[in-house]
């Protein structure tokens, strides 16, 4: 197994939902969306924002987009107008995300 980061498989967007980090993570490829579905799990999220996500992380998923869509609650200090974040809209938890490393098979095929 090699680990490699969500960045050469996806790319996400992120904002928030009052106090909920709101973070989509698209395939670049079909053929990666199920590994994406395999590991990217709201557990292995959770553990990714780890003292940054402090309530529950649920998943959704849009299969005919290849993404996923998080929703990280109690993540952003209450939200963009109560918040003394320099992020309070949650805007660079889509990067924070695509930083998270996974484990896939050493013959894993990554296109250019």
């Amino acid at each position: 197994m090699k680990r490699i980061q969500l960045i050469k498989l996806a790319h996400a967007r992120s904002g928030d939902k009052g106090d909920a980090s709101n973070v989509g993570l698209i395939a670049r490829r079909a053929e990666y969306f199920p590994i994406l579905k395999e590991k990217v799990t709201p557990e292995a999220v959770k553990r990714h924002f780890t003292g940054i996500c402090r309530g529950k992380v649920e998943r959704y998923e849009l299969p005919n987009l290849f993404a996923l869509n998080f929703l990280l609650h109690e993540a952003l200090g209450g939200g963009g107008t109560v918040s003394l974040r320099n992020d309070a809209q949650g805007k660079t938890m889509s990067t924070a995300l695509l930083r998270m490393e996974i484990e896939v098979p050493d013959d894993f095929k990554i296109g250019d």
